[in-house]
Parts: structure tokens; sequence; C-alpha cells
């Protein structure tokens, strides 16, 4: 009993908060042979556990972690860790003293306690370089670091539960040395870095297995930028990871599908290491610095955050880039980013009222703390983190931008580097540099306990005992003297930060340090101003990358770009061309021919510049395919192919390639191609709006082809038969029907298909689904050419109804439930891919029924009337004005071709010139018989065709392809400019077209109510 009593009292004096309890664990079975172990070996566990943060939950930890042991392989490494009072040792019970999360791990994967065990030759995990950390993660993946583009061979749930381990095997060690460092206010900012280092290891790793799970990820360069204490190398053990995401197209891939690529890999990355799984989750990761926050996109290009900067960006954001630094993903791209904005934060001050706006949020940022937590958040309230990092980074951003010695992106780097240059005096730094380690070091202590991410200082006497023994400093030991640390520790702090950060002279001397930056005037940024440029400086940046060195390529650059300037400003896009017309330059590098063309040739330099300045479509599209250069020195080379001829190079470059998705690949480039041919001839003025809708259906037309032809060699060839048990026909409709379509056009098409004699009728159907499945899918599937979405909306019963459908099925619906609605789709219905014979026997089918004898049934067009009535009341999109909707507003597209394919469902019997699918050719057929009165028909041609002729135009001017978007006659005056110059107008009249749109399409109402609804 005695005994007993003796041992209470002292493991009462070694700190254990319930002795009783501790001495009965410490003879617990599972445990008891490692404490008589290191009893006998002179270094009793008891002692060493009374040296930890929280003895108690230290020895609990480590019985379980006994038990957890037991009868596996790890119990020699533990006994050998227990034995006696090494490193080792101390490493373990200092984790489980401070840190229940850590203990849980280690519970969890005993085998982890071999980590805390010395190797002899190897660096302290502390001292490893970031470059270290980085290999070490990726090969934890099994990707290559050496790669240019790393990519796992760990994918899926088993990559991310890698990955996520070696991150906490890795936080493991670095937790334990961190507990065990003889000074650890002075190691602090080693731990600190080594955190943001395997933070950024995480990171490229999970980089590496998104890729390898998002293979056609390929196209695209991502960057992964750290933000915040993730950029500043001085990460806590637990915080959101503030990122930010650039992207930027590989050589052949668009900067939309870029943008969307990037995207996709961008949230696999948040995905893994930041979802739920098997493995928990590491942090959350936190892209809202992103430019326009949670509402901006997840990802942009590099020149789009430029643009973002240049024009948008508040004050704060500038402040926030001060630790922008490249952690992931593809690091040049990363450091491009950083070179481009650097300028634009170390002129940041220069903005009106730059310094007050600083202080004025700070102020904002103190006022939101909730009164009940102030005096116990260590981050934001006063005398806190954020008073210490905002006075320094204050500091930097005045006087930065001619002291090029101050801009670390480090805390307390940077707050040296000030001391040093005399922008705050030495007695200053070196009291803020001690107690924001204080500070830092006490919200790392609190973290660790559960890793949860907290910066409020706990109430309770337990919590405020283990955080002043974990924190091993000199007076630092007990809830009473944590506390009155850190109150003396936040008043000093808050003293210093308002006589630095408020002191009056810094908004003074960032008006007045303007003059540092001030230049002479520049004949050069003169005349680009004068002739139409924004951005002058932009410019001179653009013409120096493209004229400095003595190289041969720089000396003919130097011949071209006087004239060219000229030529690009008479574009409504100056700018855009001269940035466009870098980058083409630089991609094609040395080729060559380019150069010696543009100065050489009659017209292709002048082509070149107008296409660049005035259509973002047609430069985006001459960057991925930059050999359409020598296009431009003859005119054969820009005039429409025939379809035979399409067809016929389609068969070669698919006969030379075997693989499925070069083949398709193949028709999806032709089609590529014949969408820039058509787009150059655009905004050339080199053919009316029939040739480019004609080569854009042209090209549509052999993508369907072309998939058609490999989606039935994969669906016969998967089913394992000899040859395909039916013939196939893809017919067309809509506007693609009507060889009509835009640059934003969906395919607009019905599968049909007829078994063979003896076919198996099942077999024949499940087959005809995978072919038409097939195309589709070939066609939609994202890749390094544009997609063709297949909408096969139009088909029997619609959307409900079966995708394909045998020739006879079709007759028999035909026959029985035939709509209005359908008879009138099936005007523009049109063989396009497949069996000829069978696309005979189609169109024979449905003539009947589009060009009926006799005319139309009055109750059909009673019913024809009713539907177009209620698509004019629903379809039109919310808030879009009637008048400005070219496609369902009043006198708009739909006007006209629901009256023309009115009046050829009432004559086409009778008129054989109705019979086509054309809706300008149907109208004058309409003209020619007398139907539609001359004057009336031009006032319908008109509007349809000015209102296409515009469509094209948005697509052509702004480079995206959205429907939507290209339907809507723009508002903003920049983009209607592009839109007026590209359908012909002068300079400076764009409300010019906006009034003779409203004038077509307000006669071409006229006409349409009085031919429509009679």
């Amino acid at each position: 009993m005695t005994r007993a009593v003796s041992r209470t009292t002292t493991l009462r004096r070694l700190g254990f908060a319930e002795p009783a309890t501790a001495a009965a664990r410490l003879d617990d079975h599972a445990l008891g042979r490692y404490v008589a172990a290191a009893e006998e070996a002179g270094a009793p566990l008891p002692e060493a556990l009374g040296q930890v943060a929280d003895p108690d939950h230290a020895l609990l930890t480590l019985l379980r972690l006994a038990e957890a042991a037991a009868g596996t392989g790890d119990e020699p490494v533990l006994a050998e860790v227990l034995a006696d009072d090494g490193p080792a040792r101390r490493r373990l019970l200092a984790v489980l003293g401070a840190s229940a999360a850590l203990g849980d791990a280690l519970v969890a994967h005993p085998g982890s306690v071999s980590l805390l065990v010395e190797r002899p030759g190897e660096p302290s995990v502390l001292d490893l370089a970031p470059e270290d950390e980085r290999e070490h993660a990726l090969r934890a993946v099994g990707a290559d670091p050496g790669a240019a583009v790393p990519v796992a061979t760990l994918t899926g749930e088993e990559g991310v539960a890698t990955l996520r381990r070696t991150y906490r095997r890795r936080l493991l060690e670095i937790a334990a040395a961190d507990l065990t460092s003889p000074d650890p206010l002075a190691d602090f900012p080693r731990v600190a870095a080594s955190i943001a280092d395997i933070v950024a290891g995480a990171l490229d790793a999970a980089v590496a297995v998104a890729r390898a799970d998002l293979p056609e990820a390929a196209g695209v360069r991502l960057a992964v930028l750290g933000m915040g204490k993730t950029g500043g190398r001085e990460l806590n053990y637990i915080s959101d990871v503030d990122v930010v995401h650039v992207v930027e197209p590989v050589d052949g891939v668009t900067e939309a599908e870029a943008i969307r690529l990037g995207t996709k890999l961008a949230t696999a990355l948040a995905r893994a290491v930041s979802a739920v799984g098997p493995e928990p989750a590491l942090w959350p990761l936190d892209a809202n610095l992103r430019p326009e926050g949670k509402d901006g996109p997840l990802v942009r290009t590099l020149a789009s955050h430029v643009a973002y900067y240049e024009r948008w960006a508040k004050t704060w954001e500038f402040q926030a880039l001060l630790k922008a630094r490249p952690v992931a993903g593809d690091l040049a791209l990363g450091q491009a980013y950083c070179d481009a904005l650097s300028p634009m934060v170390w002129t940041a001050v220069e903005r009106q009222n730059f310094v007050e706006d600083s202080q004025a949020m700070r102020r904002r940022v103190e006022e939101n703390v909730p009164a009940a937590e102030a005096d116990r958040q260590l981050k934001l309230g006063r005398g806190g983190l954020r008073d210490v990092e905002f006075t320094v980074q204050l500091l930097q951003l005045v006087h930065g931008r001619t002291d090029e010695s101050i801009r670390s992106r480090t805390t307390l780097e940077g707050l040296a580097q000030l001391a040093a240059g005399g922008y705050v005096s030495r007695d200053a730094a070196a009291l803020l540099d001690r107690h924001y380690r204080f500070l830092r070091l006490l919200e790392h202590r609190l973290q660790l306990h559960r890793l949860r991410r907290t910066q409020l200082v706990p109430t309770d006497e337990e919590s405020l005992r283990r955080l002043g023994r974990a924190m091993r400093l000199d007076g630092v030991d007990g809830p009473g003297a944590l506390e009155k640390r850190l109150r003396q520790v936040r008043r000093e702090v808050r003293h210093l930060h308002e006589e630095i950060f408020f002191r009056p002279l810094l908004p003074a001397t960032a008006r007045l340090s303007a003059d540092d930056v001030s230049l002479a005037p520049d004949a050069a940024r003169a005349r680009l101003a004068a002739i139409g440029y924004h951005d002058p400086d932009g410019a001179i940046r653009h013409i120096a990358a493209l004229t400095e060195g003595i190289s041969r390529a720089a000396a003919i650059q130097r011949h071209l770009l006087p004239v060219m300037l000229g030529w690009f400003a008479q574009g409504p896009l100056p700018d855009h061309g001269l940035l466009a017309f870098r980058k083409l330059s630089e991609t094609m590098g040395t080729t060559h021919w380019y150069l010696k063309l543009l100065r050489d040739s009659g017209g292709a330099a002048q082509r070149l510049a107008r296409l660049l300045s005035t259509s973002r479509y047609v430069a985006d599209a001459i960057g991925r395919l930059p050999e359409a250069v020598a296009w431009l020195d003859d005119d054969d080379e820009l005039a429409p192919r025939t379809l035979a001829a399409l067809s016929a190079e389609l068969v070669a470059l698919q006969d030379r390639r075997t693989d499925t998705v070069d083949r398709v690949m193949a028709a999806r480039y032709l089609r590529r191609r014949g969408l820039l041919r058509a787009a150059i001839g655009d905004v050339l003025g080199l053919g009316d709006h029939a040739r480019s809708a004609a080569m854009i259906s042209n090209a549509a037309d052999i993508a369907l082809q072309g998939a058609l032809r490999v989606a039935v060699e994969r669906a016969v060839a998967e089913a394992g038969l000899g040859g395909p048990p039916s013939r196939y026909l893809v017919v067309a409709m809509g506007r693609l029907g009507g060889r009509e379509m835009s640059y934003a056009s969906d395919a607009d098409v019905l599968f049909v298909h007829d078994p063979l004699p003896g076919a198996d009728p099942q077999l024949a159907t499940r087959t005809a689904l995978a072919v038409a499945t097939g195309v589709r899918e070939l066609l939609g599937r994202t890749g390094p050419e544009p997609a063709l979405p297949v909408d096969a909306a139009l088909r029997p019963e619609g959307r409900n109804g079966p995708l394909t459908r045998t020739l006879a099925s079709y007759a028999e619906y035909y026959e029985r439930w035939v709509e209005p609605w359908e008879r009138q789709a099936l005007l523009r219905a049109r063989p396009v891919a497949g069996d000829p014979g069978l696309g005979r026997e189609f169109e024979a089918l449905v003539d009947p029924l589009r060009h009926p004898a006799g005319g139309l049934a009055e109750h059909d067009v009673r019913e024809l009337r009713r539907i177009k009535a209620r698509v004019e009341s629903e379809r039109l999109p919310r808030g879009v004005p009637a008048t400005r909707h070219l496609k369902l507003g009043r006198g708009g597209l739909s006007d006209v071709e629901w009256t023309v394919q009115l009046l050829q469902l009432q004559h086409a019997g009778d008129v054989p010139g109705l019979r086509t699918t054309g809706t300008l050719d149907a109208l004058q057929a309409l003209r020619e018989a007398g139907i539609v009165p001359a004057g009336k028909a031009d006032r319908l041609a008109e509007a349809w065709l000015l209102a296409s002729r515009i469509r094209d135009a948005i697509v052509l001017g702004t480079g995206r392809a959205s429907a939507d978007r290209a339907d809507v006659l723009p508002h903003e005056p920049a983009e209607l400019e592009v839109v007026a110059r590209l359908v012909g107008m002068a300079p400076g009249q764009r409300q010019d077209l906006e009034e003779l749109w409203l004038r077509a399409a307000r006669r071409a109402r006229t006409v349409a109510e009085e031919l429509f609804y009679d």
C-alpha cells in the first residue's frame, strides 16, 4: 500500500493529472514489458513521459500503440524505440503528448514509429530542400520527378490515398523534430517552410494523379500558385492552402479547351487533397484569392489574369500577390505568372488612396472579429499575427517599388530586410520578430493537438496547461503563465503596429514616390496611343520581344512591324492583333518560310494583320494551325473545297491510320481546317454568307462521314461480326440540312438503319444503336480537335424516342403519327453520311410528308401557328429583350424560317422549286411563283441574312462559339464595334448596326405576321 501511494505521488510530481490511472496503465500487460525493459536499461518511461505536454494522454496513446503493435512485425521497432532515452523515444513521446491526432494516426499505422528512428547519413527533415520534398511526393505516386509533365502510375483512390499517407508520414517527422527542438522559436521558420514544402509536394503529387486520371488533360499546362502562407513558405500545421490556378493550352489546343481541361484538372486536384475518402482529407484547398473570388472562373490563362489585374483588381488583391509563388504543376508557367504580375504589385502603391485603403481594410478585418473572441483570436485580433503581417507588407509595398532588397515573400525575412534598409528600427524589428515567432509557435501547438484549423486560444485550464507545456519556453509553464505572456506579447505587437502601420509619413511617401517611375515621352508610345492602341506600354513590350537581338528573324521583324502596326490599328482590336502576332511568331520560331512570306508577299502580311486585329476566333485558330498563314498568299488556297474532294481526302487520311481515335481525329481535323478557311474568307470579305455557311456545313458533313465510318467498324468489331448487319444513314436536319450552319451550330441529325436480308433483327438494332451512340461520342468527346455536338432531338417522338430506327419503323411512325412540326422539320432533311441507296429511299419516304400534294390541312396549319406562338412566349431567354434576340426575337431567324416553311408545306406539292432545304432558295422560289410578293420576300431575306451575318460576326469577334451568346446582339460598345466591323460597317458605326437590325427585324416581323398568321 505504501509503495502504491509512493508511486502515485511520484507520478503526480512528474505531471500526471490522474496518477492512479497512469499507474494502472503502466502495469497493463500490453505495455508492461516495455516499461520493464526501459527500467532495466536505466531509462524509466514515467520520467520520460513527465517531460511531454500531456503525460496522461501520451501514456494512454502509448498503451493503445503497444496493443496495436502486439503480434505484428512492428513490435521490435517499438521495443527498440522505448528501450532507452534516445532521440527516437523523445520524438515519439513528444508527439503523443502534444498531438492526439498524430497519436491516433500512429495507432492506426504502428509501423510509422520507424519514421522517428534516426537514419545515419540522412539530413534532418527540417533541412530538406523543396525539390527533395517534391521528388519524394512524386515518387510515392509513381511519377517521374524529372519528366516535363509528371504523371502518376498510381491512379484513382489508390493514388489519392498514397499521396495523403505520404504527406501525413512526412508531417509526423516534421512535428517530431519540431516538438523536440532545443530552440523551437529559432526553428520555427524551418518548420513552417518544411510544412509548406510537403504541401507543395502533395499538390504536385495530386496534379500527377489527376493527370493520370484525366489523360485528356495533356492538352493543358496547369500551374498552381501558392498564395498567403503557402506562397511565403510559412505554413501552419493545418490551415486552408490558398492557391491560384493558371492554365495555358499546349500547341494545337484552343484557349477555351485549355480552360475546360484546366478546370477539370484543378477540380480533380482539389478533390485529391480535400475530398472525403478512405484516407482523411489533408486540408481545404482555397482558390478564393483568384480574380473575382468565388464568382470568378476556377482557372484562367496568364493573359486573362494579367487583364484582370490591369483593369479591375482592388488594392487588397495586389497585397495578396506579394506572396504568390509557383508551388506545383508547370513551374515555368507559374514563374511566368509571377513575372507578369510582379511589376503591377510593386507599382500598386501609385493607385489613388492605396495606403489609406490598406489601413481601412485592416480596420474592417479587426471590426469583423466577434467581440467574444477578440481577446483569444491569435490571427485577426488586436496585437495578433495580422498586425505584424500587415505592417511588413505595407512597408514592402510602399518602399519595395524602388528597393528590390525588401521584397521577400516571408514575413520574418521581410522584417529583417526592412530593418537592414532603415525602414523600421532594429529594436522594433527585433521585438516584432520575437513576438511573431511566439504567436506562430502558439498557433502551431494549438493546431497540432487535433490537427484542426483554429486560431482561438482555449479558456479551460487543462488545455492551457497542455499548451504551456508544449511551448517549452522559459516562463511559459502553466495556464496562468501562458495567458500572462500572451497578453504582454499582444500589447507590444499592437503598439508597434499602430506606430508603424498608421504612421502619417506612409501616405505622403506613397504619393511622392511616383516621381521615381516617371519617364520622358517616348515617340513610339505616343504614336501607338494616337493610332488607337489601348495599351501602348503593352504593345511596346510585344514589339521589344519581337525585335530584340541580332538574329535574322529579329531583323525581318524590324522591317515588318513599322508597317504592320498601322495595319493592326485599322482593325477594332489592335492590341489583340499585336499580341496574337507575337504569339504566332513565337510559335513559328525559326520556320524558314514564315517571315520570308510576310516580307516578300504582296498581301499576306496585310491580310494577317487584318485577321488578327479583327477576329479573336481566327487569331486563335491560326495559332493552332499556323501553316494556314501560307494560305494568305494564294486565293486558291482560300477557295471552298468541294464535298467530293473533302470526302476523298478523308478516306485517304483515315486509311493511313489504324487507331480509332486517330481516325476520327482526322475527320475532326478536316472540319477544323474547313472552319478556319470559312472564317478567313468571312473576315477578309472573300465571299457572301452562303459561301461560308456552305463551307461550315461541308466541314460538318465530313466530320459526320468520318465518324460514321469509324463507328460502324468499331461496333461491328465489338459485336464480333464479320460485317455490318445493316445499312446505315445519317440524315442532316435543321441548319445542317439546309447547308446554313453558323460557327456556333450543333449538328441536328436523324439516324437510320436498314437490316440486311437474313440479319438478326435484334442484333441489327443493337449494332445500329452502338453506331449512332458512337457517332455522337466520337464527335462530342474532348480532344485536340474541336468537338461537334450531335443532336438527334428531331427524331420521331423527340428525345423520348429511340435514337435510331429502321427505315420501316420510320415509315410506320410517319404513316400513323406524324405531327405537323415533324413535317416541318423534314423540310430540311438531307442525307449526309452513310449508304447512298438508303439515303434515296429515305428521301422517297419523307418527300410526300414534307411536300404534301394539295398542301397542308387547316388543322395542321393551326397547330403550327399554336406551336410558333408558344415558342415565342416560352423560349426567349429571360432578361433578353426580344428586339435583340437574333433567333427568337421579333423579326428574327425563327420568324422568317417558320414563315417560309409553312408556305413550303402549303405549296411545295404544286411548286417543285419549293422542294429545297435552304431558306433563301425557298424564299426565292416563293417569289418566282408569285406566292410572296418581291418586296415582302426581300424584307424577309434581308432580316434573315443580316441576323445570320451578325451571329457569325459575334463568334468571329469574341472567339466564343456559344449559341446562346451568338444569338443576342451585344450591348457592350467594344464588342458591338467589333461585330459591326465584321458585318462590313465603317469604324464608329456600331449604333448604325443596331438601327439597321431593328429596322430590318421590324419590317420582317410585319411580313411574317401577315404571311404566317394570315
